[in-house]
Parts: C-alpha cells; sequence; structure tokens
C-alpha cells in the first residue's frame, strides 16, 4: 500500500485535463480516440508520479516537518529511498514507452512536461512566482498533450482558461503553506519566503477577476458563438463564479486549501458546480437537435 501511495494516484485525476480537448470537440463518443487518450492518461499519469517521487525524495527532509507530508511514504520511513528510486526509473520507462506508443509527439510533450517539472523539483521550486507559474504552465501542458493525442486542434481561449484555472488553485495553495508558516514559524518550502499573506489575498483576488472577465469574453467571443451555435453560452458563468466563490471560501474563511485535489474529492459544492458547467456544454455540443437548450 505504501508504494502505491509513493505514486500519489489520488493525484492522477488531474490527467483527466487530456480529456478537455476531446470533450469540446464533441468527439468524446469516438471510441479510438477515447482509448489512445486512456492509454496517453496512464502514461502521463505514470511521468507526473515519477516526478513526485523525484521530488519526495529530495524533500524529504522537509517533508519530516510538515504536518501533512510527513505521512507520505519516504519522509515517514515506509519506503526506503533506494526503493523509491527504483520505482522513479520503472514509471519512467513505462510511461515514456506508453507515452510513444500513443504518438511520438505526445511524447514530445510529455518530455517537455516531466522536464520542466524535473527542473521543478531541482531548484525552481524555490524560486517564488515562478514555482506557482509552472505548475499552472503543467496543467496547460496536459491540455496540450490530449489535443496531441486525439490529433485536435486547441483553441488559444481553451489554453488561457486552464492556465488561469490551474494558476488560480496553484496560488490558493501557496497561501495555505504561507498560512501554515504564521501559526508554526516553519518555512514549508523555500519560494514562500517570496510570499506573505497579503500579496497572496491580493493575488487570488486579480486572478479570480481575470479568470471571470477572461470566461465572459469566450462565451461571447464571435468564433465561440458560431462554433457552438448559439450566443447564451454566458449562461454557464454562472457555475464558473459560483465554484470560485466557493473555492475563495474554503481559503478565506476556512483556510484549508492545501490540496486542490482533495477538495475536488470531497467538497460537493464545487463537484456540483463542475457537473452542472459539463452537463451544460454537454447539452450544447452533443443533445441530438439543430437547436441548443438554452434557444
Amino acid at each position: 500500500m505504501q508504494y502505491l501511495k509513493l505514486l500519489r494516484p489520488s493525484h492522477w485525476a488531474k490527467n483527466l485535463f487530456l480529456y478537455i480537448p476531446l470533450f469540446f470537440a464533441g468527439e468524446i463518443f469516438n471510441l479510438q480516440k477515447v482509448v489512445e487518450l486512456l492509454i496517453g492518461f496512464f502514461a502521463f499519469s505514470l511521468i507526473a508520479s515519477s516526478i513526485y517521487i523525484i521530488n519526495d525524495y529530495r524533500d524529504v527532509e522537509a517533508d519530516r516537518i510538515h504536518p501533512v507530508k510527513r505521512k507520505r511514504p519516504i519522509a515517514s520511513g515506509a519506503v526506503s529511498k533506494p526503493a523509491a528510486l527504483v520505482f522513479f526509473v520503472l514509471c519512467l520507462a513505462i510511461g515514456g514507452l506508453l507515452a510513444w506508443y500513443v504518438r511520438p509527439k505526445f511524447a514530445f510533450v510529455v518530455g517537455i512536461y516531466f522536464i520542466i517539472n524535473l527542473l521543478y523539483s531541482f531548484g525552481l521550486k524555490n524560486i517564488s512566482i515562478l514555482d506557482i507559474l509552472i505548475l499552472s504552465v503543467g496543467f496547460v501542458l496536459r491540455v496540450k498533450a490530449g489535443g496531441v493525442a486525439a490529433n485536435i486542434a486547441v483553441s488559444e481561449w481553451l489554453m488561457i482558461m486552464v492556465f488561469l484555472l490551474a494558476l488560480f488553485m496553484a496560488i490558493a495553495k501557496r497561501r495555505d503553506d504561507v498560512l501554515i508558516k504564521t501559526q508554526s514559524g516553519q518555512d514549508m518550502r523555500k519560494a514562500v519566503k517570496g510570499y506573505n499573506m497579503d500579496f497572496m489575498n491580493v493575488m487570488l483576488a486579480l486572478v479570480s477577476a481575470v479568470i471571470i472577465v477572461a470566461y465572459l469574453m469566450y462565451t461571447m467571443a464571435p468564433e465561440t458563438m458560431s462554433r457552438f451555435g448559439t450566443y447564451r453560452l454566458y449562461y454557464t458563468c454562472l457555475f464558473v463564479i459560483g465554484g470560485l466563490l466557493r473555492y475563495l471560501q474554503i481559503t478565506y474563511v476556512e483556510n484549508n486549501t492545501g490540496s486542490p485535489t482533495k477538495i475536488l474529492y470531497k467538497d460537493r459544492f464545487i463537484q456540483l458546480t463542475i457537473l452542472l458547467w459539463v452537463l451544460s456544454f454537454y447539452v450544447i455540443i452533443y443533445l441530438p437537435t439543430n437547436k441548443s437548450f438554452f434557444e
């Protein structure tokens, strides 16, 4: 169980972003592409797990003083460092082979993700602001990889929205690190030295506003209305704003944003807003009628 925990399979949910281009292209029922993306999903997940392993390997001392991370397999001593390195090599090798099997260009995008995150683990994560930008770019690369695997062009709007949403969550996560530092007096990571609570709050408010404006512009852009056949896509802003406000509530009121993945798994309000948002676009894209649900 500890060896499985080392791979952080709960974080594999992030790699569902690979399916976003397929969904918006209206081909989510294309079995061949779904299967190709499923293989790509496991390839990307294994590569991501290799990064998690090497990151835990390098941060073992810092993790041991963290109230949550000290329970990780390497930090707790449940998995030895040599064994962790073996798992790192296995994940990297199997993930790389699967990625190449899907498509060489897909392997190239996954390789970029691996290199950037390896550099992140080896020092870039200690540079304030750059650390959250790299985390955000990782989600953009997931979407790009999904488009490459399914041979679907990814729109600029989609890339921008994914980047902004990932940036929002990364800032919220760093704010939690700042909160822990304030309460315990210990730096959970070196990059935290470049942040304080006021700065994090301003960044969260700024990015939240940009996300809402950018999403409204996306839904009302002529090319978007032409593509989906309706001008009422802006109705879906209700779910985006609701989800953002709930995340801000968790951040500011509950002070509990340590893991966006855990929030996704546990918070029913956010799950509902995501479900309704997906459902609204499903109706628009896949409903077998000449008129959309919103007309």
